[in-house]
């Protein structure tokens, strides 16, 4: 969990997206995330995460629906939302954030 700190304790957003292997929705976000990260260049970070791998920060985190996406900055929750987002509305939300 510590580790977790460290990766949303910035001062860029960071959007978290919380998957798994086995769930359609969530597998067809990777490439709209690999959009929305190279659309945000170094002013974001995009950090995907297992929900299997991670069961504990899943449980922490109340995660039920998937996909569940998530920004951070410098620590701080400002975003949540469950399921499926295309990549232009990611990227105004993350935006504003910068």
């Amino acid at each position: 969990m510590s580790k977790f700190g460290e990766l949303i304790d910035l001062e860029i957003p960071v959007l978290l997206d919380f998957y798994a292997d086995w769930n359609e929705q969530s597998t067809s976000m990777h490439p709209v995330l690999r959009d929305v990260a190279s659309a945000l260049g170094n002013k974001g970070k995009v950090i995907k995460i297992d929900v299997d791998k991670n069961k504990e920060l899943s449980q922490a985190l109340r995660i039920k629906g998937l996909p569940t996406l998530m920004i951070y900055k410098k620590g701080e929750m400002v975003w949540r939302q469950s399921g499926e987002q295309d990549a232009n509305t990611l990227i105004g939300i993350l935006n504003e954030y910068t």
